[in-house]
């Protein structure tokens, strides 16, 4: 399973822990693997192209992990960006079920 981990500072998003694999399917045909992916790694990519904002990130493709953090102010529009990443996440949880993906808000 893939758990997904709202980071939160001061009760303000600031960030998200992707761990795991889901087990829907074989490795490379997992469709709820890829479409987290998808969502995970656009919400980063958006994050360095359309704003300022500093972060960290780091990554294990063996365990499926994908670690991020804003570091420093975050912006309206790193907020929406995860926002977003995190209604995919619930969307997919909702359709394929929490014995694949499970998205925590902690």
């Amino acid at each position: 399973m893939t758990q997904v981990v709202v980071k939160k500072k001061n009760e303000n998003i600031n960030g998200f822990h992707i761990e795991g694999h889901s087990g829907y399917a074989d490795r490379g045909a997992d469709i709820v693997c890829a479409a987290i992916s998808a969502l995970a790694v656009n919400c980063v990519n958006s994050i360095e192209e359309f704003t300022s904002d500093e972060f960290s990130v780091g990554s294990d493709e063996e365990r499926g992990m994908l670690d991020f953090e804003l570091t420093a102010t975050i912006s309206e529009q790193s907020e929406l960006f995860l926002k977003s990443l995190f209604l995919g996440v619930k969307e997919i949880e909702k359709t394929y079920g929490d014995q694949y993906v499970r998205l925590l808000n902690r």
